[in-house]
C-alpha cells in the first residue's frame, strides 16, 4: 500500500512540473500582476497562437495587446504601444522552477524593471537572483589620453535608465544602456566610444551572472 501511495505522489509531482510551462503560467498569474487583461484574455492569447492567428485581445483600457511570442518557457506580450512584459521560466534545481518577469516602459526610450516570483507568483528578493549593473558597468575605460574628453562626454548623463531583454532561445538576459539615446546627436557621438552597447548575463546554478 505504502507502495502505491508513494507511485502515486511520484507521478503527481512529474505531473505537476511538467506542467510548469509558460502557457500555464501565464494564464494562472494574479490580477494583481496583470492589470491589463482578465484571466480569458490571457487564455485568448494561446489560443490564438496555437491556431496561427495573431494573438491580439481588447484590454481593460479598449486599447488592443498583442502576444507575439509563446514558447515553453518563455513568451513576450506587447501590452501597449509603450510598454511590454517579458517571462522566462527558469531551472532552480532539478525539481523547481522560478519566473523571470521583465517589466518595460518606453517613453520614448526603454526603461525595464526584473522582478522574480515562484511558481505560484509568490515575490523573490531581487538580489538572491541577480546582481543588477549599474551605470559604471557600461563604460570602458579610456585612453588616459582621452580622459578630458571622457569626463565632458559623461557630463549630460545625469540619469540611468536600463532595457532589460530575455532570450527566447537561451536562459540569457541582455541589458541595455538606453539613457544615451536621450542625448542630441552630437553629444551621443562624443559618447560612443567610451561605452558598451550591451552586457548578457547567464543563467547558471540558479543565478545570473555577467557572461565573461
Amino acid at each position: 500500500m505504502k507502495k502505491i501511495v508513494l507511485l502515486c505522489f511520484l507521478i503527481a509531482c512529474a505531473i505537476s512540473l511538467n506542467a510548469q510551462d509558460a502557457k500555464s503560467v501565464f494564464i494562472n498569474i494574479p490580477d494583481s500582476l496583470s492589470p491589463l487583461l482578465t484571466k480569458v484574455n490571457r487564455e485568448d492569447f494561446a489560443d490564438f497562437l496555437e491556431s496561427n492567428m495573431k494573438a491580439q485581445v481588447k484590454n481593460k483600457m479598449d486599447k488592443m495587446s498583442e502576444m507575439k511570442v509563446l514558447t515553453k518557457d518563455y513568451l513576450f506580450l506587447q501590452t501597449t504601444s509603450q510598454s511590454s512584459f517579458q517571462m522566462k521560466l527558469l531551472q532552480l534545481n532539478d525539481t523547481t522552477k522560478i519566473i523571470c518577469v521583465i517589466y518595460t516602459v518606453c517613453g520614448p526610450v526603454g526603461d525595464s524593471r526584473i522582478l522574480f516570483y515562484t511558481s505560484d507568483w509568490k515575490e523573490l528578493s531581487l538580489k538572491d537572483y541577480i546582481d543588477m549593473p549599474g551605470m559604471e558597468s557600461f563604460f570602458l575605460t579610456p585612453n588616459p589620453a582621452k580622459i578630458e574628453e571622457y569626463n565632458n562626454a559623461r557630463i549630460p548623463l545625469d540619469f540611468y535608465l536600463l532595457k532589460a531583454d530575455l532570450s527566447k532561445d537561451n536562459n540569457d538576459i541582455a541589458f541595455t544602456f538606453t539613457s544615451p539615446e536621450y542625448l542630441d546627436e552630437s553629444s551621443a557621438k562624443v559618447l560612443e566610444p567610451f561605452l558598451k552597447k550591451r552586457l548578457t548575463y547567464v543563467w547558471k546554478e540558479g543565478r545570473f551572472s555577467l557572461k565573461n
